[in-house]
């Protein structure tokens, strides 16, 4: 059973996976640091000092009548929220992420393309003949001369 664990553990496409996977988790890391360290204080800004990040709305509350200005203190309160704002980070990365790799594949497919129309103009194009093809035709040519 160990065996066949380390002959599929080696195959090409569980390590391939395995560093896209790696790859996946860094690159998702730096979105998400784009979209809550430049993207969103940005919104704030053009949207009158807003922060997604604290935007919520308490369901529970532990204590009547408290009001909390921070989801940080709304969660150590103990308060039940719907917290929307993270919601809102959440939904820009993923469109930053999907357009990224939109773009990608579409560099991709170009280049794929691009490279079959290539292998198409060399397979339309005769093949030149062989050496002893060549050498024949002179005998030919010389003789008929």
């Amino acid at each position: 059973m160990l065996k066949e664990f380390k002959e599929f553990a080696m195959k090409g496409n569980f390590v391939d996976m395995a560093v896209g996977i790696v790859i996946g988790a860094a690159f998702s890391t730096i979105v998400k640091s784009f979209v809550d360290d430049i993207i969103m204080p940005v919104v704030g800004v053009l949207t009158g000092g807003v922060d997604f990040s604290n935007m919520f709305a308490v369901i529970k509350n532990p204590v009547d009548d408290a009001v909390y200005t921070t989801l940080d203190a709304a969660k150590e309160a103990g308060a039940v929220t719907i917290n929307y704002g993270v919601f809102i980070n959440a939904l820009i990365t993923f469109l930053i992420v999907a357009f990224t790799l939109f773009i990608v594949i579409k560099a991709m497919n170009k280049a794929k393309a691009a490279l079959e129309e290539e292998q198409a103009a060399e397979d339309e194009k005769p093949a030149e003949p062989s050496d002893e093809v060549k050498l024949l035709t002179e005998i030919r040519d010389a003789l008929a001369k």
